[in-house]
């Protein structure tokens, strides 16, 4: 674990999913740049390593930016050396074909430095902001590699939120960026965020990566989504180049070559302009 204090004074920027996408890993930090946000300000949810075709490039970038970093379950994979990704795929699916030749890729060219590295990030960061306690874990609190959708239960995220003991949980590895509150004023409000990553559409007919920020508004806490334009044709040549086809189209088409791991909600939204409002959170106490 890992525990950044309070971080009341700051604007605060989450993405995650850079997914070896070295053109969207520097557009990022170029709108970090932009907003004047110093490396203790930004927070990646992991998963630097995946889909396309420059692993060794961007955890350089992310490793010499000096950001906090959380072990995704492909930093905790490559740096431990595991067989396979760890996703959470299931094996017959066609996601789980088509990470043998990213992780296979990866894993070749990943230095012991890098590996290393990566065995040595934190699987939980915590923080205050002002009166609320937020969590960050990478799919859940219970598991590394469990997606957690829009669509997935109220009654699931509660559970999670409550046994973190936090007002808010900020999740990432499913690629999808949203925002929900739950409860009332007497019981108390509690939140599950997703940032969304950088490194791949979402899904949604559109070359976008996403992240989000936290900024205090007066009296107000808002969580706030934004599209991250990139260079995606760029990345698409390279990621083709490395071997990943079906990944390399999806950075153009915006559409994932898979819904195997999506509930039946979101495969119905495949193709359809994502908008993600902001949340108060100022609502939970």
């Amino acid at each position: 674990m890992k525990n950044l204090g309070d971080l009341s004074q700051s604007r605060l920027l989450i993405f995650g999913g850079c997914y070896s996408n070295l053109a969207a890993t520097q557009a990022m930090r170029d709108v970090a740049i932009q907003l004047k946000l110093k490396p203790q300000q930004i927070i990646c949810t992991g998963d630097l390593v995946a889909y396309c075709g420059e692993p060794v490039q961007v955890v350089d970038l992310i490793r010499d930016w000096g950001i906090h970093v959380l072990m995704g379950n492909c930093e905790e994979s490559l740096g431990f050396e595991e067989p396979d990704c760890g996703c959470g795929f299931d094996q017959e699916s066609v996601c789980s074909i088509l990470s043998i030749g990213w992780y296979q890729y990866a894993s070749r060219r990943m230095t012991t430095a890098q590996k290393d590295w990566m065995k040595s990030l934190p699987r939980l960061i915590e923080f205050q902001f002002q009166s609320f306690r937020f969590k960050i874990v990478h799919g859940s609190v219970v598991s590394i590699n469990q997606f957690i959708f829009p669509s997935t239960s109220a009654e699931t995220k509660l559970t999670q939120i409550k046994q973190a003991d936090a007002d808010v949980v900020i999740g990432g590895h499913s690629g999808i960026p949203f925002g929900q509150t739950f409860g009332d004023n007497t019981a108390g409000i509690s939140a599950w965020l997703n940032s969304g990553v950088i490194g791949m559409p979402a899904n949604d007919a559109t070359t976008d990566g996403w992240y989000m920020l936290i900024d205090a508004k007066g009296s107000d806490i808002q969580a706030s989504w934004h599209r991250l334009e990139y260079d995606a044709s760029a990345s698409k040549k390279s990621t083709k180049a490395a071997g990943m086809v079906e990944y390399a189209e999806a950075l153009t088409t915006g559409l994932w070559p898979s819904m195997d791991i999506l509930p039946a909600a979101e495969q119905g939204k495949q193709g359809q302009r994502l908008s993600v409002k902001p949340v108060n959170l100022s609502q939970i106490h």
